[in-house]
């Protein structure tokens, strides 16, 4: 195994524990009856949605999968070509 293949799995690893820890930081979108009845979406945070920490904890989580599925996809290409050989 080469330095490389070593630091990009090691990559994956911890970008893959970093997503499970935002992902469970994150509220339940899940707002039951009672999100029904009161109309949860006309309320201040609402409305201020993009400010919140859980709207701070998606945008990270977004970034978080991106990073994991390109180095997902380098470490094939690597696997790919270095057989190839």
């Amino acid at each position: 195994m080469s330095w490389y293949e070593i630091l990009i799995g090691a990559l994956i690893v911890v970008v893959s524990v970093i997503i499970v820890i935002v992902v469970l930081l994150q509220q339940s979108r899940e707002a039951g009856l009672s999100g029904v009845i009161s109309g949860g979406a006309d309320t201040f945070f609402g409305k201020n949605k993009g400010r919140t920490m859980d709207a701070k904890l998606s945008k990270i989580t977004k970034i978080l999968a991106v990073f994991f599925f390109v180095f997902t996809l380098l470490v094939t290409f690597l696997l790919a070509f270095l057989s190839s050989r």
